[in-house]
């Protein structure tokens, strides 16, 4: 069905373009006003200014049929004048989409309204209530500044300017044919077999772009890996490259986000297309596939908490704890393959913040081929502190519309010697480099010492990080609690969905039910980047136990900060050496887990055990008179919750941290400058 928007329906556009924009103002975003940091501004300027085309033509639920005979269905976006569709093959970018290509059409639908919508997100973009409980609320809604809302559904500037954007539905979603398998090996080759229709659709010249936030983005870096001709660029919003050790299952315990992602998408594909069925076109094969699968991969998210038994893992889960299945090794990142210009955007916060650096650095591309840009945001407020202003990056449409007028156009528009790592570094501000880790730090370990640090009073207990082991033998005991409710880890695990900034920018409430372990005040400006290890001597009630850690920075007011986290279970503490690296002293920087049912080694109560948790990468600098903490708990809900096999075998039992001069516990952070110890 093609479609264009007629002026005399002009009231219908606004009533639900207002709707829209009061309902997704996550995913809204605006032209901006104010310009690009110093020498980007023309980026802004082309994009937000007249573009070549007027308007813009629809073609609604497209077929597009798989090599298995699967029809997926797709809105193909086309620049228009007056005389209707441009005629010329121009480049087309793709995204491939599991949340209905319905909420992309609503979401632009807000954009186009006259002045309106531009009026209400401008105000959300500069809405702040800094130092308040709803501080974080407001991050979420300047978002809408930051260009997120054009890289998750559609970007009509994009398309005016002369590029073509298809919107598919993924298998099994919206209203494709086919059982939905997140990510699985059918879904990754549906996504070569859509770029090759829409590069010989006689509206392309050949040239495929790809962008997409989140699911979109995994897709992006799959299909890339593949290397399919036509694919020419990529910029991937808050991707994923290890998807069980990134997100699904960090450490062994899988995200409590979970269920609910999985019933929201669920939920959402099984609405159908009615205007196919009062013209008399209904897809019958789409009702029966969603008859067939109504609730697709939701039993293997229950039997995560159902399962009581590792000897009862019925096949579903099963297939998703053995990494050798075909759906592991599908979820299993190769970045190394990836041969075309990337543009990965993340944050320090996000859900995958432990596999955006991975996918940059392992990309075998020169630097401006490949670029890293990490804010400071969570999974849904990605992109919040990138509108344009002073010290900031241009917003995320602004530099994916530079990057694909490169790539795909050929204008040599100098986005190519942009960054290539631009990174806000916590407790500083927005900066630029040649590579991360900065090549400035190197790995030291700070030593976990019982002695107090004077630091809080309300933590289980008050330790000190010290320079050299201490000789004190001590055992300090922990155990589940919940003031993980309140944390930057529950905001991370509800991918940025939680707004209180009490829970998400101050960690001392968290600190209630955990040990805490911090350094002297630094006596210089000292920068931490990299990855981060914690060795752990650690002694059970029970054949298994479940360690979080965060890494803090501590102000001189006692307000903490959490830099980065990490989470294990102790039974999964097998670690793979080939795959994992070690600093110059042999101690772990990134110790990569097994994560395997075969690999699972129970331990034995009252017996010591050495484990090394791995914390993701950040970037971030102490400021002088701050210190650094390390937190660690027994507990993670909401963001981490063990399988019921595994949750069983802990027995919730306290556990325990055995101080021990003989076998000491450490963390082996990545350091530059002069401290001062």
């Amino acid at each position: 069905m093609s479609m264009r928007i007629a002026p005399a329906r002009r009231w219908l556009r606004v009533s639900v373009g207002l709707l829209a924009l009061l309902t997704f103002s996550q995913v809204l975003v605006a032209p901006g006003t104010r310009a690009a940091p110093e020498g980007m501004a023309a980026w802004t300027a082309l994009h937000d200014g007249p573009q070549l085309y007027s308007s813009m033509h629809i073609d609604w639920d497209v077929p597009i049929t798989m090599s298995d005979g699967t029809v997926l269905k797709a809105n193909v976006y086309r620049p228009a004048d007056a005389n209707g569709p441009i005629a010329a093959p121009l480049p087309t970018i793709v995204n491939l989409t599991p949340y209905t290509k319905l909420l992309s059409m609503i979401a632009q639908t807000a954009l186009s309204v006259p002045v309106l919508s531009d009026a209400i997100v401008g105000f959300l973009r500069d809405f702040e209530l800094p130092g308040t409980p709803l501080e974080a609320l407001t991050d979420a809604t300047r978002v809408a500044g930051g260009g997120f809302g054009r890289a998750f559904a559609v970007d009509p500037n994009l398309i005016r300017s002369g590029y073509t954007q298809v919107v598919v539905d993924v298998r099994g979603t919206g209203f494709s044919q086919g059982i939905w398998e997140p990510w699985g090996p059918r879904d990754q080759q549906d996504t070569p077999e859509v770029i090759a229709w829409a590069a010989a659709q006689p509206w392309s010249d050949g040239s495929i772009g790809m962008t997409g936030a989140s699911y979109s983005a995994i897709n992006q870096v799959q299909a890339a890996e593949k290397r399919p001709p036509a694919l020419k660029a990529i910029v991937p919003v808050v991707p994923g490259n290890d998807l069980v050790r990134d997100m699904i299952a960090p450490g062994g315990a899988a995200i409590g986000i979970l269920l609910p992602y999985l019933l929201l998408v669920n939920t959402a594909k099984l609405l159908p297309d009615l205007l196919s069925v009062v013209q008399g076109r209904f897809d019958t094969q789409w009702l029966a596939d969603r008859l067939a699968s109504p609730m697709s991969f939701l039993d293997v998210g229950l039997q995560t908490l159902t399962t009581d038994s590792f000897d009862a893992v019925p096949p579903q889960l099963e297939r998703v704890l053995d990494p050798d299945s075909p759906l592991r090794q599908a979820w299993l990142g190769h970045p190394e393959r990836i041969t075309v210009p990337t543009m990965v955007i993340g944050g320090w916060h996000d859900n995958f913040a432990n596999g955006e650096p991975r996918i940059y650095q392992d990309i075998p591309l020169p630097p401006g081929q490949k670029q890293l840009i990490m804010g400071n945001g969570y999974h849904v407020s990605t992109g919040f502190d990138m509108r344009g202003r002073g010290g900031e990056p241009p917003r995320i449409d602004v530099l994916q519309r530079a990057w694909f007028d490169k790539w795909l156009k050929g204008i040599d528009n100098g986005i190519d010697g942009y960054g290539p790592v631009t990174m806000w570094q916590q407790g500083g501000g927005w900066t630029t480099g040649e590579q991360f880790p900065r090549p400035e730090a190197s790995h030291r370990r700070l030593y976990l010492s019982a002695a107090a640090s004077g630091t809080t009073n309300t933590s289980v207990h008050d330790g000190t990080l010290t320079a050299a082991p201490t000789s004190e033998e001590t055992r300090l005991t922990v155990a589940p609690g919940l003031a993980s409710l309140c944390s930057s880890d529950a905001v991370q695990g509800t991918a940025g969905v939680l707004l209180f900034s009490g829970c998400g920018k101050d960690a001392r409430v968290q600190e209630l039910s955990g040990l805490t372990f911090t350094s002297p005040p630094v006596a210089e400006p000292t920068p931490i980047s990299g990855p981060i290890a914690l060795h752990l001597n650690t002694v059970h009630d029970a054949t298994d136990g479940y360690w979080t850690a965060t890494l803090n920075d501590i102000a001189p007011d006692g307000h903490s900060t959490t830099l980065t986290t990490g989470q294990l279970m102790s039974s999964m503490r097998a670690v793979d050496d080939a795959q994992s690296r070690r600093s110059a002293d042999g101690a772990y920087t990134d110790p990569f887990p097994v994560m395997s049912l075969a690999a699972r080694e129970p331990v034995v109560p009252g017996r010591p055990t050495p484990l090394d948790l791995g914390l993701a990468s950040t970037d971030a600098i102490l400021q002088p008179g701050h210190r650094l903490r390390v937190d660690i708990f027994a507990s993670n809900y909401p963001k981490g919750l063990p399988i019921r096999p595994l949750l069983d075998a802990t027995g919730l039992k306290p556990q325990h941290l055995q101080l021990d001069p003989a076998e000491p516990s450490y963390i082996n952070v990545p350091l530059a400058g002069t401290p001062g110890w």
